[in-house]
């Protein structure tokens, strides 16, 4: 197939393809006017590609499994290089979620406090001649 086919049928951009094919992803194979051609491997490569990008991967960490596929594991993640990715990506994310945790925590704590203060400022309202507490819409306490 043409390199439009290929880029229609892997939801992408002629382009895209172009890059993939500098970066060395993708196989630049060409016919002898010097169309460029593709077959189903290569779609299945993109696939593989996008599915990995699509989790977080960069394009750089694609590289491995692209390798595998082309060595002929037909998922290209079965090499030793795939799931070496693989583990470095689960120990990213871990850190990651480890760190939204301790900001949620935070977040949570600055809650529990302008809550609470919110409510002192209301208990102060209550006492005649208190002030009242405003809001940053200019409304008071409800």
């Amino acid at each position: 197939m043409r390199i439009g086919e290929l880029a229609a049928r892997a939801g992408t951009t002629t382009r895209t393809l172009r890059y993939y094919e500098s970066r060395g992803l993708l196989p630049a194979r060409r016919t002898a006017n010097g169309h460029r051609t593709y077959d189903e491997s290569d779609l299945r490569l993109l696939r593989q590609i996008r599915t990995l990008q699509d989790f977080g991967f960069d394009l750089e960490e694609t590289r491995p499994f692209v390798e595998c596929l082309r060595a002929g594991h037909p998922e290209g993640d079965a090499c030793p290089a795939s799931l070496q990715v693989y583990r470095r990506k689960l120990d990213e994310l871990d850190a990651l979620i480890e760190e939204l945790r301790t900001v949620r925590a935070e977040v949570g704590r600055q809650l529990a406090r302008a809550q609470s203060a919110m409510r002192g400022l209301a208990a102060e309202a209550a006492v005649p001649g208190g002030p009242e507490p405003l809001c940053e819409r200019g409304g008071g306490v409800r």
